[in-house]
Parts: C-alpha cells; sequence; structure tokens
C-alpha cells in the first residue's frame, strides 16, 4: 500500500488565548502564540488528506476532519472569530487537485462545529444546510457520535444541531465501537477521554514511522508539552495521562503528530528527552508527501 498526505487547510479561527491555554500564564503562552488586541490567537482548521493506492491501482481518499467551515451565520461567525466567508476547505482541496465528489471516506475525530462545520454547505439567507460532501463514507466513534446527539450543558454550544440528523440521513454514516474498523485497514484507532467523551484519533501507517492526527488532544506544537490543556478540556488531569501515554509511545516508534490548530506547523516528530516531550523535525505544509 502506498500512501501520500496532503495539509488541507479549512476556514482559520481565533479564539480566547486563555481558553486555548488553560491556567498557562498569558505571561508564557503569548510567547508561542502573540494575542491580538481583543485576546485572541490565530488558529488553523487543519484536515489531514490521505491518498492511499493499493498494488492493483485502486486509490482511495480519506479525509481525517473538515475544519469549522462557514456555515455559521455572519454575526455568528464573527462570534467565534472565524476569518473567511468562503468554504476554505473546498478551495483548499481543489487546489490539491481533488473535489468533495472525490472523497471516500471522512474520519471524524469528534463532532464539535470546528471540527465537524466544514461538511456542511456555506451559509445561505433562508436556505437549509446541506452536506458537502456527495459519496463518502463518515466515521465517528461512539461515545463522541452518543455526544453529539445528547450533549451536556457545559459543551452544548459546541455542537451543530442539524448535523447527526443529515448524517443519519445521508445512509452513509459509520459508527465505530472498536480500536479498529474494516473501513481503515491497517489504520490504528485511539480513543480519549480527556477532551471530550470518544475523541477518536486515527494512526496512519507510514515508513518514517506512524502519522497520528491528534485532534484536540494535542491540537498544536506547544500542547506538546504535557502540562498544557485548554480550558475546553473537560478532565485536564486525564488528558495529561492520556497524552503522557500515547506521546511516550509515539517516541518510542518514530512517530509523527499531525497538528489541526496549529496555524504555522501541520506536523511534527515526537521527541523525548529528560522526561520532557517535544517536537523535532517539523513540516509547515505537506503536499503530496510520500509516507
Amino acid at each position: 500500500m502506498k500512501r501520500r498526505i496532503w495539509s488541507i487547510l479549512g476556514n482559520s479561527q481565533r479564539l480566547d488565548g486563555g481558553a486555548m491555554f488553560g491556567n498557562v500564564p498569558r505571561a508564557l503562552w503569548q510567547r508561542w502564540m502573540p494575542p491580538d488586541a481583543h485576546n485572541r490567537i490565530e488558529l488553523a482548521c487543519r484536515a489531514l488528506l490521505v491518498e492511499e493506492t493499493s498494488a492493483d491501482g485502486t486509490r482511495r481518499l480519506i479525509l481525517c476532519e473538515t475544519g469549522i467551515g462557514t456555515f455559521f451565520p455572519p454575526k455568528m461567525r464573527e462570534r467565534f472569530g472565524v476569518e473567511e466567508a468562503e468554504h476554505v476547505l473546498l478551495e483548499s482541496l481543489a487546489a490539491a487537485g481533488f473535489g468533495p465528489q472525490d472523497i471516500d471516506i471522512i474520519v471524524l475525530s469528534h463532532l464539535h462545529f470546528d471540527h465537524a462545520g466544514g461538511l456542511l454547505t456555506a451559509w445561505r439567507e433562508d436556505a437549509p444546510l446541506e452536506l458537502v460532501f456527495p459519496r463518502a463514507t463518515f466515521v465517528v466513534g461512539q461515545d463522541a457520535w452518543a455526544r453529539a446527539q445528547h450533549p451536556h450543558p457545559r459543551d452544548r454550544a459546541s455542537f451543530i444541531p442539524e448535523l447527526p440528523g443529515l448524517l443519519i440521513e445521508s445512509g452513509r454514516l459509520e459508527v465505530v465501537h472498536h480500536d479498529t474498523t474494516p473501513t481503515l485497514p491497517g489504520w490504528r484507532l485511539h480513543f480519549s477521554e480527556g477532551h471530550t467523551p470518544g475523541l477518536m484519533l486515527v494512526e496512519v501507517p507510514g515508513d518514517a514511522g506512524p502519522l497520528l492526527f491528534a485532534g484536540d488532544l494535542i491540537p498544536g506544537v506547544p500542547w506538546v508539552h504535557a502540562p498544557i490543556t485548554m480550558g475546553y478540556d473537560r478532565f485536564p488531569e486525564r488528558l495529561i495521562d492520556e497524552k503522557t501515554t500515547l506521546l511516550t509511545d509515539l517516541a518510542a516508534r518514530g512517530g509523527w503528530v499531525f497538528f489541526t490548530h496549529d496555524k504555522a506547523v501541520a506536523m511534527g516528530k515526537i521527541t523525548l528527552q529528560d522526561g520532557r516531550f517535544g517536537v523535532g523535525e517539523t513540516i509547515g505544509q505537506p503536499s503530496a508527501l510520500s509516507l
């Protein structure tokens, strides 16, 4: 099996830096990500596109997440710091030579709007939201799916009420119950509870080491440091333990992490030295990169 990957940028976003860095003092986090006048930092909403080509030449395209999209009406788009009005994810796919009709599988780590909103058409007044991927299978973990259908008051605003119904109506929804699925042969699934129930992280095999799509467990390079969590995380201490276990394993196997929210770095190789995790080699924007 041959695999190539692309970083597919979606709509960018600005969020409060204090919320993104939890209990880290501003004096520290502003060195990594300088805030604007409203205390917001620049964030990407980046997807990972994987092209798999088998020995007989059969090809399929797998998209890990879809970013925030532009389904919000203008006032809500401004409230949540979405930078662009156009559907950037679709433009980025086109720049890579693909369209939404080419995507075979979409893997969703969870269904918060900044990770799943790109599934939907851009906002139009008096027009219903629709799915923009006409033939993709949508893969999501069972606990994340349950949470989207029945949110907790703490995170209800993080979900798109119309989305579960649209996914069901498509007839192309796969809810994963185990750490593997026949839909992704050879891939490994990791589950995490610290950020949201059933966060599903996919590990893509590669000759240069495995590549983990880390979702909101590790949204960017600064969060590789084990003690750093987000104010949005439901169980920060549990998240730190999960992150430590996962990064220890990745460092031992020469693994890489793909960052969905880091504005500058799409992927980095995990290092472990003197008990501290770090990022060694980095790649800013991989395009048709062989794994």
